[in-house]
């Protein structure tokens, strides 16, 4: 598993990232300008259909301003800086990534959210947290580097409070093999897609009740389809953290959504009564 999870290190290792987002702000705002998440939209949210489906997903989930959030896979901090300006909760980011959680705290010190925004270092298999943690969880575009899925989902029940909100948004399986390379993976070796009922399953086995569950593929298509008539992407944007080749991992994730061989999954769930850990694992 730790060669799996350096392969997976090293797709979003971007190094120089955070004076890449100097340098890329700069052509639009002053180092001493203060912005807002909705500025950054096009450059910190790494999932399809980008900030529409934070809003989306976070409104599903019912975040309140009393709420502790927990961003599981934060990237560049996107969807925590979102959530906290719009709810007015407090959110915690971990992401695997050391350049990704750098870049993460400077953009969030931009934003002046850096009292109510915090990033770590760390692995989704071993969060860093007490049991009981956080009343709302969520997973965007993250588990599809994940293969011990049963592992990462009871680590996620362990850190939320009973009864508390795991809400996910997450490319899945869907009768194909990909194309490759796609933003998550350049090869298959780091890429474990499952479809949308064995994730639904394996969620529900790890402690959780369904709340709700929909197929939002459908959806993604239609926001590939008129990313593709409006032309380049309007700059700063997410080329500038995944490099050069982002936009040929971007088309291929279009395609292999166009053409039915992935889909986009999103579900709400509720946590059971609170696990004891014995041995590392829930029970």
């Amino acid at each position: 598993m730790t060669d799996v999870l350096d392969d997976v290190r090293d797709h979003y290792r971007a190094s120089g990232l955070t004076e890449r987002l100097k340098h890329a702000l700069a052509a639009h705002w002053p180092e001493d300008q203060p912005l807002t998440p909705q500025q950054l939209g096009t450059l910190d949210q790494f999932h399809t259909r980008g900030l529409a489906a934070t809003a989306e997903l976070a409104g599903l989930a019912g975040i309140t301003a009393d709420m502790s959030v927990l961003d599981v896979g934060s990237g560049v901090g996107g969807p925590a800086r979102f959530l906290s300006a719009t709810y007015g909760c407090r959110v915690t980011g971990i992401d695997l990534s050391e350049p990704f959680v750098d870049a993460a705290r400077y953009l969030t010190h931009r934003t002046g959210q850096s009292e109510r925004v915090s990033f770590h270092t760390g692995s989704a298999l071993a969060l860093p947290f007490d049991d009981c943690d956080f009343d709302v969880a969520l997973l965007q575009h993250v588990a599809m580097n994940i293969a011990d899925r049963a592992r990462l989902y009871r680590e996620i029940a362990r850190v939320l409070k009973p009864g508390g909100t795991f809400a996910m948004f997450d490319v899945v399986a869907n009768g194909g093999e990909p194309h490759y390379p796609v933003p998550w993976a350049r090869t298959p070796a780091t890429s474990f897609l499952m479809t949308a009922d064995a994730t639904r399953e394996a969620i529900e086995q790890a402690g959780f009740r369904t709340l709700a569950s929909r197929d939002d593929t459908e959806a993604a298509k239609a926001w590939i389809t008129q990313l593709r008539e409006s032309g380049p992407p309007p700059s700063p944007n997410l080329g500038v953290v995944m490099g050069p080749d982002f936009a040929q991992l971007a088309a291929n994730l279009g395609q292999n959504l166009l053409e039915g061989r992935l889909g986009v999954f999103t579900a709400v769930f509720e946590a059971e009564a609170a696990k004891t850990r014995v041995n590392g694992e829930n029970r």
